[in-house]
């Protein structure tokens, strides 16, 4: 029995499980995966099969209908182990299936998340182009209504789930006209294949290698109107809604990544001798430790009640922020203490630590810069 408020013993038993699938089938190929940048089709559709797609979609659409907790122990535990395994499921949740579930015309949630939830096919979140990102409203793809078509130009990058061959298509925010003078955003679905739409891998990544990152192209691309996504000029409400349930994914990445830098920590300081014992019985190892347990139990606490609120329809869009901006920040602070205890054992490929250490780095840029949600957090306290 958990000793949680927030945990039941199926989240335990949900734990174990995508522990067990961890350990047994990403660890063994996370190095190699990330060294070649490689993006496994078949390690995806493996996650399918164990259900870590659609985790919140209902059944009858092909998902498990689970809470969500249970998403966030999911992304936690794959990104224990990889954050790139648990990028992919958090981009397929929180960015393709959530806003299509919320907003989607029953078409297009038929149509849609019964592929997504399957593991054989990924979806991508259009937001980011060269001049747009945490500058939402500097969006500068376009989307205009032609004989009952979208015809659509622009382009977009630093896309997660776009370029693989089973990205099935992206979720887009374009410009649709204009509003007293402020660009009209709108969200636009657009499926792989449609005349127009292109798109090319970005590699030479830092981090999360073994995911899929690429640049979008739309080029007179044109989709019927019937493609968009809830309402004409809700786009910016709808990407930002996204974003405030997919910081909460982000922030379970950190959390997996810190306590799985924290676990190797331990594990490298009992056996590491020097001077005649373990070096973690040195104050200053141990400290570093303990250190660690301490943010990872207070970004734990701040995650799963962020998790809670939001399960039990309470405002959570300033929880959110916060848990994101600290877990973040404290993977950093984690992944560099871990290498530190590791020396130089941790600079080398392929041991964990270095690419901890790598990885982290995302964490505070991605759905969110710091910065960026140091000011959502101030508005909340009226500033």
């Amino acid at each position: 029995m958990t000793n949680s408020p927030f945990l039941t013993e199926a989240h335990e038993k949900l734990r174990k499980q995508v522990r067990e699938f961890a350990e047994k089938e990403i660890r063994p190929v996370a190095a190699g995966l990330d060294e070649g940048e490689i993006f496994s089709t078949e390690l995806t559709a493996r996650m399918g099969e164990m259900g870590f797609f659609g985790i919140q979609a209902p059944k009858e659409l092909g998902g498990r209908g689970l809470d969500t907790l249970s998403y966030i122990i999911i992304v936690e535990e794959l990104a224990r182990v990889d954050s790139s395994q648990a990028a992919t499921v958090a981009a397929v949740n929180s960015l393709a299936i959530a806003p299509i579930l919320k907003y989607g015309t029953e078409e297009q949630k038929k149509r849609i998340i019964p592929k997504l939830c399957t593991g054989k096919m990924i979806w991508a979140f259009g937001l980011t182009e060269e001049n747009a990102g945490s500058d939402a409203m500097g969006s500068e793809t376009t989307a205009r209504l032609e004989n009952g078509q979208w015809v659509i130009n622009g382009s977009k990058m630093h896309i997660t789930n776009s370029a693989s061959e089973i990205s099935g298509g992206v979720t887009l925010q374009a410009v649709t006209g204009e509003n007293k003078g402020r660009k009209k955003l709108s969200a636009i679905i657009v499926e792989r294949g449609t005349p127009g739409f292109t798109s090319e891998r970005m590699t030479g990544k830092m981090m999360w290698r073994a995911s899929d990152t690429g640049r979008l192209f739309f080029n007179n691309c044109k989709v019927p109107k019937e493609n968009l996504l809830g309402e004409e000029g809700q786009g910016g409400r709808i990407m930002l809604n996204t974003l405030d349930s997919g910081r909460l994914s982000i922030a379970a990445i950190g959390l997996g990544l810190s306590r799985g830098a924290m676990e190797a920590s331990i594990e490298h300081a009992k056996q590491r001798v020097q001077f005649g014992q373990p070096i973690s019985k040195f104050q200053a190892v141990s400290f570093k430790l303990s250190d660690m347990d301490v943010k990872i139990e207070l970004a734990k606490n701040t995650l799963y009640n962020a998790c809670w609120r939001k399960d039990n329809n309470l405002q959570f869009a300033r929880e959110a922020a916060i848990s994101k901006l600290y877990t973040s920040e404290i993977a950093r602070e984690i992944a560099d203490e871990a290498f530190q205890i590791h020396g130089a054992t941790g600079v080398f490929k392929p041991h964990q630590i270095e690419r901890f250490y790598r990885d982290q780095r995302l964490l505070q840029i991605g759905e969110g810069t710091s910065e960026i949600l140091r000011l959502v957090i101030s508005r909340y306290l009226g500033v």
